[in-house]
């Protein structure tokens, strides 16, 4: 198993492995590294013969806060090319989670903004803290919610994901359960005991079958998140280049006001 930075990665007698996203300081805050390492991370596992389950958690008080708006701001000033680069990998890095040949359950506790709530959205069992929060907040940012878009609308729907997406609306854990994007909440302290559960009923079910019914249940979904990857990330990458992206940003860093607010 490679050496990581970003995340953490163990794998237990059971078969059982568990990503950690491992930058709690930053509330596991999404940059180019983390990108690289999950992606790693979700290849290696996956091919793994040992590993029978995955879980996706995030260390200290948060899942995920989303994209790191330091590294946002690191693409808007490269180059297209650049750009392409780093959205590309971040659609793939979400496909590989996605197409995970094993079952991949979301531990979330704290707040789940952004990619975050993307990361959720490939997972196929979401147990989350009742206190949980939960946000789609890149259009406060000028930003969209581009490559996490293919794989939240077949998690909760185009209308959800419309008002989601255009109001950057914050919601809490129940509405997250309304609306199909985790599947069961409880109380933070009874959050391990739930995923333990989850992971006791998937290892009594035979991993070939798993993961053939994961792949089935891709398939009969209508839309695959993959075929969009090009499209998503292009979208990443013109937004990164927009002065609202730029303006928004600033905005944020300065604690101030974006300039498309009115009260």
């Amino acid at each position: 198993m490679s050496e990581y930075e970003t995340i953490s990665v163990e794998i237990n007698h059971r078969g059982v492995a568990r990503i950690t996203l491992n930058r709690p300081q930053a509330h596991n805050a999404i940059n180019g590294q983390m990108i690289a390492e999950l992606s790693r991370a979700a290849l290696e596992l996956g091919e793994n013969e040992q590993v029978r389950i995955v879980i996706l958690a995030g260390l200290g008080k948060s899942f995920c806060a989303g994209g790191d708006l330091v590294w946002m701001q690191e693409q808007a000033n490269k180059d297209r090319a650049g750009k392409m680069r780093q959205s590309k990998a971040l659609a793939e890095m979400l496909v590989l989670l996605d197409q995970l040949p094993k079952p991949l359950i979301g531990r979330v506790q704290g707040a789940a903004f952004g990619g975050g709530v993307g990361m959720m959205a490939v997972c196929d069992i979401v147990v989350a803290s009742n206190q949980a929060r939960f946000a789609l907040s890149e259009t406060r940012l000028g930003l969209i919610p581009a490559t996490i878009a293919p794989f939240v609308i077949r998690k909760i729907g185009a209308g959800f994901a419309r008002a989601l997406f255009i109001t950057a609306r914050g919601f809490d854990a129940e509405f997250a359960r309304h609306i199909a994007l985790a599947t069961h909440i409880c109380p933070q302290q009874e959050l391990d005991q739930l995923v333990e559960k989850e992971v006791a009923a998937a290892l009594a079910c035979a991993p070939g079958a798993m993961a053939a019914a994961k792949s089935l249940c891709r398939q009969l979904a209508g839309v695959d998140p993959s075929s969009f990857a090009d499209q998503t990330a292009s979208a990443l990458a013109d937004r990164w280049e927009s002065a609202e992206a730029q303006a928004g940003i600033k905005a944020f860093f300065d604690r101030t006001r974006a300039p498309w607010v009115v009260d």
